[in-house]
């Protein structure tokens, strides 16, 4: 299959704008919470990202920077998203092409919830079709949960060792904090937002329903 080819940094700009607008209107970030990028090199590595404290509903072409491998920026004049660190360690470890962060309501009472289990299982679920590889409603993903901590270059290397530990994983959740993921290009990681988006909400409210 040959290989998707990787946006220009105008195309980047203009998709993760979208992308905030589309997350913002459904609630999924809320002001400058959030962090989206996408892959637009490989050899050498750049990502296109979301800069620090941007309001993710008002995403302009400014508030979209270039960094390499070391999260160094190479176009923009602004910092990059706090968690820029986190976004390189998912497209290293999944050699993913895009990777979104939302903050949604029932990822954080989830992530909450079940943290002491270390994840949150869904199952049996048509939805979950809709995610890269699923091909029957009869599936159980495991939706690893790591430990909140302000030191990104330790919750790098947590959700690092989380995927090679979970290869089957489409997402991470941060505890108290919201969802991680991912996909080949950009468009497929907004459609695994919006599965487990659904997903998520889903059983946030089943488990809320009266025994």
């Amino acid at each position: 299959m040959p290989a998707t080819p990787l946006p220009s940094a105008r195309e980047a700009s203009a998709a993760l704008a979208r992308v905030g607008r589309h997350f913002h209107q459904r609630g999924w970030v809320f002001g400058t919470s959030g962090n989206f990028s996408v892959v637009r090199s490989r050899q050498p590595v750049r990502l296109a990202i979301t800069a620090s404290a941007a309001h993710k509903g008002e995403l302009t072409a400014r508030d979209i920077l270039e960094i390499d491998a070391k999260g160094r920026v190479t176009r923009g004049r602004r910092p990059p998203s706090a968690e820029t660190g986190v976004h390189l360690a998912i497209v290293a470890a999944r050699r993913a092409g895009a990777v979104l962060h939302t903050h949604s309501i029932w990822s954080t009472i989830l992530s909450e919830r079940h943290r002491g289990r270390g994840g949150l299982a869904v199952r049996d679920l048509e939805m979950l079709k809709g995610l890269d590889g699923v091909t029957t409603h009869a599936h159980r993903e495991w939706i690893p949960i790591v430990a909140n901590t302000q030191d990104m270059p330790a919750l790098a290397r947590d959700i690092t060792a989380v995927l090679a530990a979970r290869p089957a994983a489409h997402a991470v959740l941060i505890a108290g904090h919201g969802l991680y993921t991912w996909g080949r290009t950009l468009a497929e990681a907004e459609r695994h937002v919006e599965i487990l988006e659904f997903l998520l909400e889903l059983e946030g409210r089943r488990q809320s329903w009266p025994s």
